[in-house]
């Protein structure tokens, strides 16, 4: 971990675990033990996703100490590990890393289940009933369906894609001062604007087709124009985190571990 904390010249925090209930507690004690403080955090994320809102609380624990924060995905970071890692001021992504569309979760009977497809599935549904088109098994699915639940699925949808507005527009895009062709200096609207831009396009379930679709560097790079820093362009930074990565997951794997926090603090 000091070589990679010393390539990133940053205090290093390495999140492996989905993102559920409680995590946010864990996050919060090991920020809190670092004795002598950087001035950058660079968060390790691996995740396959969870609920959004335990995601803004680790935000907000971490701005509070850190005014600049990096976040390195060795692997993916998805759904709500993708709106985690746009709070960065820099993403740190290899050619095999990837992000995801950003389909929240929700707990429902013990398990988590994405949102959007239950809100397009409702949509398509309620189109066909509109159509008279319905059938008697889809009559069935669509009476089964909560609406209480659903307007969950809704305010969890708006609440990722207006965390990752916010985040992107404050932190990512706080160095973006003119446009490339023009030269024009950027305002804090176009900033809002291109941001939204991003959050509908990661949100468009259309263009993914699948809640774990990976979106690897040179989508975001080439399609999504975000920018991506690479991890092999930082020095001694890709072998450091390699081994690093494969020790602790090896270690996890034999300890039968599926969450793991972890600083040079705190084990």
């Amino acid at each position: 971990m000091a070589s990679i904390e010393g390539a990133l010249d940053a205090d290093v925090l390495t999140i492996i675990t989905p993102i559920l209930s409680g995590l946010e507690n864990a996050v919060k004690n090991a920020v809190e033990m670092f004795k002598d403080r950087r001035a950058r955090m660079s968060v390790i994320l691996e995740t396959p996703g969870g609920i959004v809102e335990v995601v803004e609380r680790m935000v907000h624990v971490i701005r509070h100490h850190y005014d600049e924060v990096y976040f390195v995905v060795p692997d993916h970071a998805m759904s709500a590990g993708t709106v985690f890692v746009m709070s960065g001021d820099k993403i740190f992504m290899n050619y095999f890393s990837c992000l995801g569309p950003i389909d929240p979760q929700i707990e429902k009977d013990g398990k988590l289940v994405p949102a959007l497809s239950y809100l397009n599935q409702f949509q398509r549904l309620s189109e066909k009933a509109e159509n008279g088109t319905l059938n008697t098994a889809e009559f069935a699915l669509l009476n089964k369906l909560d609406l209480g639940e659903l307007y969950q699925f809704e305010q969890a949808r708006d609440l990722s894609q207006d965390l990752l507005m916010r985040w992107l527009s404050a932190y990512k895009f706080k160095d973006w001062t003119n446009h490339t062709s023009t030269k024009k200096t950027v305002t804090e609207d176009e900033k809002k604007a291109r941001a939204r831009e991003i959050a509908e396009a990661l949100s468009y379930n259309a263009r993914w087709h699948s809640h774990g679709r990976a979106i690897s560097r040179n989508t975001l790079r080439g399609e999504l124009l975000l920018r991506i820093d690479g991890v092999e362009d930082l020095k001694g930074l890709n072998p450091a985190l390699d081994e690093y990565v494969g020790l602790l997951k090896d270690y996890m794997l034999r300890s039968q571990f599926q969450t793991f926090v972890h600083t040079r603090e705190y084990f």
